[in-house]
């Protein structure tokens, strides 16, 4: 089944709705540039803007990963994440260049568990995580759980700093500005669930 990245679903809700890329700028105070990045190279710098374009579209975040809705309980079963990669999340490498956009390099990769959920609230992923991937802090409305799945995972989060083995959980509230990073030079698997009040 043929999947849309988050740039595709926005470029859709846009041209459905009318809004050109200056009005959504306006709504969601996203610059123009990066809706762009966005739409057309899948740039994704970290979750925040997804959640701001979704909420100045009228639209659930799930919205912009969505394929086909379903009414029941969806399943994904073992391996069928290896291939669901909707997004990576990341900043410019050394030489300016944007993060990536496939799996096993710089980056942030997100891989949704419920996409095809209909009038989910939370947004379920798999995320890789690479040691040399860099993020911005992200501060956006809603909670976050996290659950290591392999690997030592570095948690900024305000002016605090922990250190998460495999087994080790968090819940937080994501107004505080955060981050995720290895802790060493091997990689990180978790199980991250994101969730944004309409």
């Amino acid at each position: 089944m043929a999947t849309h990245t988050p740039g595709e679903r926005i470029t859709e809700l846009r041209n459905t709705y009318s809004i050109s890329r200056e009005m959504l700028a306006e709504r969601s105070g996203i610059s123009q540039e990066l809706i762009a990045k966005i739409e057309a190279d899948g740039h994704i710098p970290d979750l925040a803007p997804l959640i701001k374009i979704a909420r100045a579209l009228g639209v659930r975040l799930g919205t912009l990963l969505d394929d086909n809705e379903q009414l029941g309980p969806v399943i994904t079963r073992a391996g069928e994440t290896a291939s669901s990669v909707r997004f990576m999340t990341g900043l410019p490498d050394e030489n300016g260049a944007p993060a990536p956009t496939t799996a096993g390099r710089q980056g942030l990769s997100f891989k949704a568990l419920a996409a095809d959920k209909n009038g989910r609230h939370m947004e379920p992923f798999i995320v890789d995580i690479e040691p040399n991937s860099m993020q911005e802090q992200s501060a956006h409305e809603g909670e976050e759980f996290i659950h290591v799945l392999a690997g030592n995972l570095k948690l900024e989060y305000g002016s605090t700093n922990e250190t998460l083995y495999p087994g080790d959980s968090v819940y937080y509230d994501s107004i505080v500005p955060h981050r995720v990073m290895c802790a060493d030079s091997q990689p990180v698997k978790i199980l991250a669930v994101v969730y944004t009040p309409m």
